[in-house]
């Protein structure tokens, strides 16, 4: 009988070995193909980073890294306009948040499942459209996630939790919307990052609401004199229209 036992327990301890060393395999595929860049490469990591959740459910690092593709191909469908871009987002940032949240899970002192988490509900609002995900409950979910990040590291990603909370509280709709939260997280953001033309053209975006055009000027001039051609194309429009 002790024997059986000695060799259930090895054979489970080999099963869950095997299936981590796979996950682990899987994801270094993943990442290769992600860090090349190119939404195709992005693209073709989803599957890859998806086994690898699959093979290993409390792997971290498969969770947060699936968030972070599917986003970051929503991303790309939304810069590019491609066709369907809002059906790619909804369906892109949904699976994003499904990983995020089960990485948050995982290991909640950690910042990738929480930022993930609300980059993914961003994108899935620019999909359904922001009135129609506050109605299914994620300003609360989307708020916590970012506001958590930030805690954790506001430094993260070019501070990507302060230019989200920034964003998160210029885009809500009335009465939510709240201009001096904004600006205080996009003014923070830009003394770190004053170069970041996302960063530059979100916060002269907010001061021309904030009947702050003087202000917005010379961040307009100097996103479109950036390296993003999609916030140079944004930050044109906004100086066209002053």
């Amino acid at each position: 009988m002790k024997r059986y036992l000695l060799l259930i327990f090895v054979c489970v301890l080999f099963s869950v070995f095997s299936f981590t060393s796979l996950a682990n395999d899987t994801i270094a595929q993943a990442d290769a193909l992600f860090d090349k860049g190119g939404v195709d490469n992005i693209l073709e990591s989803i599957p890859l980073y998806a086994k690898a959740a699959e093979a290993n459910p409390d792997s971290y690092e498969a969770n947060w890294k699936c968030a972070r593709a599917n986003r970051e191909y929503a991303d790309h469908a939304l810069e590019g306009e491609y066709e369907g871009w809002k059906d790619i987002c909804k369906e892109y940032g949904k699976k994003g948040m499904e990983y995020a949240e089960k990485a948050k899970e995982l290991e909640p002192e950690k910042i990738e499942g929480h930022y993930y988490f609300g980059l993914s509900a961003g994108t899935y609002s620019d999909g359904v459209s922001i009135l129609k995900a506050l109605t299914e409950g994620l300003k609360g979910s989307t708020e916590d996630a970012f506001y958590k990040a930030y805690d954790i590291d506001k430094m993260y990603d070019i501070g990507g939790p302060m230019l989200a909370i920034g964003r998160f509280w210029h885009q809500l709709p009335f009465p939510m919307k709240n201009k001096k939260r904004a600006e205080k997280y996009f003014a923070e953001h830009h003394k770190y990052f004053p170069d970041d033309p996302e960063g530059l053209v979100y916060y002269a975006e907010l001061l021309i609401d904030s009947r702050k055009k003087k202000e917005a000027i010379p961040l307009l001039e100097k996103a479109i004199a950036g390296d993003e051609p999609y916030y140079s194309k944004w930050a044109k429009r906004l100086l066209e229209d002053l």
